[in-house]
């Protein structure tokens, strides 16, 4: 008699990588920003533009490359937040071209500065170095969890960074706001920064403090509301965005610190009750600052009427034009390249930005692009969701409703919806740090989907897996 064994091994179930599906929305990430630059260049010059083949091998050579390190190192990433992200700074690269081949911002430049040059070869140059940042995102973060070591540390690293525009020399005052620093000849706005260490931090602090938030309440009129000494945390944070307010006379970093911590606190706890507080704090907090800081009454000023005051205020003659360039674009829009919205003057590619898409691409363009954005948050919900560990849970929600409450608080502003915050509309608008940060905050969401939607490793074989067959002569 022979035996003879066969040994099967029971392993993981492998899940799709999805980067074939990355790579093809890729390529129309890619094609349709360089129809776009095609489209400008025959609208405003009757001919096909010198720099198109140059402008869509430089975005299809950062986009390729930033498809094979996730293709490499995170596999099983999401497959659509690259593309999203390609697709819509391609489109602002586009913008800003746009609205430097302008005219009227040329002689505006001109009358200002004594020199004109134009943004868009500093915003390609800025987006490579954002991809760069990106790629070196997922080959140093191995593992989101990593980050959890660093909690307290990230907290100094944010208020250092927060306080480093008031630091005399080194900080310097653009229209109002103190939000920039200047280093070596470059501006830097490092509030945009430092929104992802304090994710990372609030992540940390919430994992720990949940349980005393969430279960330690008393309930008052329907509402949970947290004890007193539980109170502290969010009392200091609100403390400490009222001070931007006051020093920096920024009322969108507030705004943003202040509801990324609430967000983040009502999904660590899933109590009402901080949203609640959340907002009444925050809108004490902005309605007492602006009763004596000028630079936030003018802003109100021009979101409540800003035709009473046009010929008073910068803020006022650009929340016209503005408005203005919303309801020429009607439903469609002028065609890109036909419309007016340089008249908006320096901060056309920059604050305003999306008042070029409002006239240009339309109602329609709008919409479109806001559901690009709002895709990007879905699917950091989604991997926020997916994740494994709390603390993956409650990052990539943090940069998620950083990211959302960003595109609510500027295209809110430039539509009249709430006052005019000063923060530029991600990879949309001209703006060095804005790109690069946002390009780490999508490696980060890459880097935590990755984790999520990795296959179990396979179990070690079992004596349940070995089948023994026998065998007579």
């Amino acid at each position: 008699m022979s035996v003879v064994t066969n040994t099967t091994t029971i392993g993981a179930i492998e899940a799709p990588s999805r980067r074939n599906t990355e790579l093809a929305l890729l390529a129309f990430a890619v094609v349709i920003p360089v129809f776009a630059y095609l489209n400008v260049g025959l609208a405003i010059d009757g001919k096909v533009p010198a720099g198109m083949l140059g402008y869509g091998l430089g975005l299809a050579l950062l986009a390729g490359v930033a498809h094979l390190v996730v293709r490499k190192w995170a596999p099983y990433a999401d497959p659509l937040l690259l593309p999203l992200a390609t697709l819509l700074n391609g489109m602002g690269l586009v913008l800003i071209w746009r609205l430097d081949q302008s005219p009227r911002l040329i002689a505006t430049s001109m009358q200002r500065y004594g020199s004109f040059s134009p943004d868009a070869p500093s915003q390609m140059m800025y987006s490579a170095i954002g991809i760069a940042m990106f790629v070196g995102v997922l080959l140093m973060l191995k593992d989101h969890r990593v980050l959890q070591r660093y909690t307290y540390i990230s907290m100094v690293a944010a208020l250092i960074l927060l306080l480093l525009p008031l630091v005399p020399g080194l900080g310097t005052d653009s229209f109002g706001a103190k939000i920039w620093i200047r280093v070596a000849g470059f501006s830097i706005q490092p509030g945009e920064f430092a929104k992802i260490v304090l994710a990372v931090f609030f992540s940390g602090y919430l994992m720990v403090k949940r349980d005393a938030l969430a279960l330690a309440s008393r309930r008052f009129m329907g509402l949970y509301l947290p004890r007193g000494r539980d109170l502290g945390p969010i009392l200091t944070i609100w403390a400490v965005s009222l001070l931007i307010l006051i020093f920096e006379n920024d009322l969108g970093t507030s705004l943003l610190f202040f509801g990324m911590f609430v967000i983040m606190l009502y999904v660590a706890t899933e109590r009402t009750s901080w949203i609640v507080m959340g907002l009444g704090m925050s809108v004490a907090g902005a309605v007492g600052v602006a009763s004596f800081a000028g630079h936030v009454q003018a802003r109100v000023d021009a979101w409540a009427d800003p035709f009473s005051c046009a010929d008073k205020v910068d803020a006022c003659d650009q929340m016209t034009e503005v408005l203005m360039s919303f309801g020429s674009g009607g439903i469609l829009g002028t065609g890109l390249g036909q419309g007016n919205s340089d008249l908006i003057g320096f901060a056309a590619n920059s604050d305003f930005i999306f008042a070029t898409v409002g006239e240009e691409l339309g109602l329609t363009g709008v919409m479109v692009f806001l559901l690009f954005y709002g895709l990007i948050v879905e699917r950091g919900i989604r991997t926020s969701l997916a994740a494994r560990d709390p603390f993956g849970k409650l990052l990539a929600m943090g940069l998620s409703g950083a990211f959302a409450l960003q595109i609510f608080v500027v295209a809110g502003g430039v539509m009249g919806l709430i006052p005019l915050t000063g923060m530029t509309m991600p990879f949309l608008a001209y703006g060095g740090s804005s790109v690069i940060a946002n390009w780490a905050l999508i490696g980060i969401l890459i880097r935590i989907s990755d984790t999520a939607r990795r296959p179990a490793p396979a179990p070690a074989p079992s004596p349940d897996a070995e089948m023994t067959q026998v065998v007579r002569p």
